[in-house]
């Protein structure tokens, strides 16, 4: 599914207004003391840089009073100050070059992990939608590539951009200082430079931008066809796959070359404009000192050799930091990019939970009331904290009950109909019907990864939408048809589901689901290591390590979406048994395509375009003898 803000980006032709001053602030907010001493060694590597000019004029100067004087001992003494003076400041000039240097590297490497942790920690705060409605190839590029690209900014470019500008300021100061005359000269050739990077700059900008979210999309591509292999060679669609790939591949290419080709021909132009300057500076100032024209400047002094040789120097030094802010330019604008698609998501709105009613273990006092207590029991409780600063408590039992619920993943587009339904504690609520029909859709609204339109979810009397979600979700267990294991061990994936669990407790909940059996004929048993998603395990087996993950957690209410669709018919009699046991007492939702796993349940629900069109239990809807019976009996199949 399309990104919107790389749409939005990819159209755009500059960097976004306002995300350098923020991204500054944000580097500061980080670190408050290093930055400004970075900025001041940077500024004086910068002032020093252009004082060579200075003593270049003083020193010539010094020679052609020597000349008049004939005192070369004393000018000798002069020129040995000047140089010692000179390389004093080079020293300074060096130690504050390696001492912005250590520092920005602590700086930038600094920012872009506590960057990469923030991102991630805002992340998982992000509802679910955002991660249904972006391509999850682009979202890794945010780690990767856009963080990559704000690396060589911080590190590189605006660096080198903020010693150029003050270099470019002070030798301008330099220049007016001794001739204005000259400096008028150097200036029309500032504007005429000005000019040729703003048209280069604009179009190389343009399409670095476009590069930068044509890598991403490239990266999502090959997320699919990495996590697609096994289908795309089932099928037999390598070609189709290469077809795929040379268009999304062209598309970087084109936008890249056509980035570099400015980029890179920028530079000559410049270097060439810079010496065509430097050639009229030579022939106006030797003009001037043919023609003995007056010197306008603001240091009153007669135009001479010592103010036109060292002109000459500071004008190829100016074209130069002219050169040097232009090429950083591109490397700017693609690392603001790659910070404005961070600050994009780091602006994305969390997931909102009014809430204020949270889960607590509880015990029965003398009186037969609840109270809140530490330790673990099996009893839990719903804890109220009042608006008077009391606070009651409310028993879990697991009573579920939707009232005239509506719903649409987008306004325009409702995909559940006036749902009405109620799960008693301990009862097994099933839902059937062909694919779309709004199965999945309704766990999805009990546990609140979605809101609900209209109408009411209750959950043991209580709004859902006054309990936090937090706490909501730890009274759910839920098997999804998709199983996702982690890297690590087979315990410490069935621990994930309770992360206080001992081994003795994911042990048991893996006999519970039906996979102790399969885990000990691993190698290493319960310690062997799974790595990309269990890809060393059967289907079936990673779903077993799903179902005891739930166990183990031991939540009041469970929802079951597929669970054991990826197990053979073998090993579902197995599972079935755990699943039961698993089930006992626990208010229990099942998504189910084979209807032999639901005929002991409490209620069953015919879904069809996200209406309710038969309810009942199996042998209520066997003698209705209407959509359930035929999908029962193979007259009708589910698709």
């Amino acid at each position: 599914m399309a990104n919107n803000s790389t749409e939005s980006t990819a159209r755009g032709r500059r960097a976004p207004k306002g995300v350098l001053p923020r991204l500054i602030r944000t580097v500061f907010s980080f670190y408050p003391v290093l930055l400004p001493i970075t900025l001041v060694c940077i500024l004086i590597n910068a002032v020093v840089s252009s004082i060579p000019s200075v003593f270049m004029q003083n020193a010539i100067a010094v020679v052609e009073d020597t000349f008049e004087s004939g005192d070369w001992a004393s000018a000798s003494g002069t020129i040995f100050t000047l140089l010692a003076l000179l390389v004093t400041l080079y020293a300074i000039s060096l130690l504050a070059n390696v001492l912005y240097t250590q520092l920005m590297a602590v700086i930038t490497q600094g920012t872009l992990a506590k960057l990469r942790k923030k991102m991630f920690d805002h992340m998982q705060d992000l509802p679910i939608r955002y991660f249904d409605t972006h391509n999850h190839g682009d979202i890794m590029s945010f780690y990767t590539n856009d963080i990559d690209t704000l690396r060589q900014m911080i590190s590189q470019s605006f660096p080198q951009l903020m010693i150029s500008c003050i270099t470019l300021f002070s030798i301008l100061c330099i220049m007016f200082y001794y001739s204005i005359w000259l400096a008028l000269v150097v200036i029309v050739g500032v504007i005429i430079m000005t000019q040729v990077v703003r048209y280069v700059s604009g179009h190389s900008s343009r399409y670095f931008l476009r590069q930068q979210v044509t890598i991403a999309k490239t990266e999502g591509f090959m997320e699919e066809m990495m996590n697609g292999q096994k289908v795309i060679k089932v099928f037999c669609h390598e070609d189709g796959a290469k077809a795929d790939f040379d268009k999304v591949n062209d598309e970087l290419f084109g936008n890249a070359e056509k980035a570099h080709r400015y980029a890179n021909i920028l530079m000559p132009l410049l270097g060439n404009i810079g010496n065509v300057m430097y050639v009229v500076v030579a022939l106006v100032g030797g003009s001037l000192l043919l023609a003995g024209a007056p010197n306008l400047s603001i240091s009153g002094m007669a135009l001479s050799i010592s103010i036109v040789v060292p002109f000459l120097n500071m004008t190829k030094q100016f074209a130069g930091a002219i050169g040097q802010v232009s090429n950083q330019i591109n490397m700017v604008i693609m690392g603001l990019a790659g910070a404005s698609r961070i600050l994009n998501l780091l602006d994305e709105e969390p997931e909102a939970d009014e809430g204020y009613v949270t889960l607590v273990r509880a015990r029965i006092k003398n009186d037969g009331t609840l109270e809140e207590c530490p330790e673990r029991t099996n009893i839990w409780a719903w804890k109220y904290q009042h608006k008077d600063g009391t606070v009651s408590y409310t028993r879990l039992q697991g009573d579920v009950r939707f009232e005239h619920v509506d719903f649409a993943y987008v306004p325009e587009k409702t995909v559940l109909h006036d749902i009405s339904l109620y799960a008693k504690p301990g009862q097994k609520i099933a839902f059937v019907g062909s694919t779309g029909a709004g199965k999945t859709t309704i766990t999805n609204l009990i546990n609140r990864f979605y809101d609900i339109s209209s109408g009411t979810i209750t959950y043991d009397g209580i709004d859902i939408k006054k309990i936090k979600k937090d706490d909501l979700r730890h009274s759910l267990g839920i098997v999804l048809q998709d199983t996702n294991l982690f890297t690590g061990t087979v315990m410490e994936n069935i621990r994930y589901g309770n992360l206080n669990a001992r081994d003795e407790e994911c042990i048991a909940a893996a006999r519970l689901a039906g996979a102790d059996d399969f885990i000990r004929r691993l190698p290493d048993g319960y310690n062997t290591m799974l790595t990309g998603n269990g890809a060393n395990l059967s289907q079936g087996q990673r779903q077993l390590l799903a179902i005891a993950r739930a166990a183990v957690a031991d939540p009041p209410v469970m929802i079951l979406d597929e669970a054991t669709s990826s197990i053979d018919t073998h090993t579902e009699a197995i599972v079935q048994r755990g699943m039961d046991a698993l089930m006992m007492g626990r208010t229990t939702f099942v998504i189910a395509h084979r209807l032999s796993t639901v005929r002991n349940s409490n209620a069953i629900m015919v879904l069809d375009h996200g209406r309710i069109i038969e309810r009942g239990t199996h042998e209520d809807l066997i003698k209705l003898k209407g959509t359930y019976y035929q999908l029962y009996t193979g007259a009708l199949e589910l698709d």
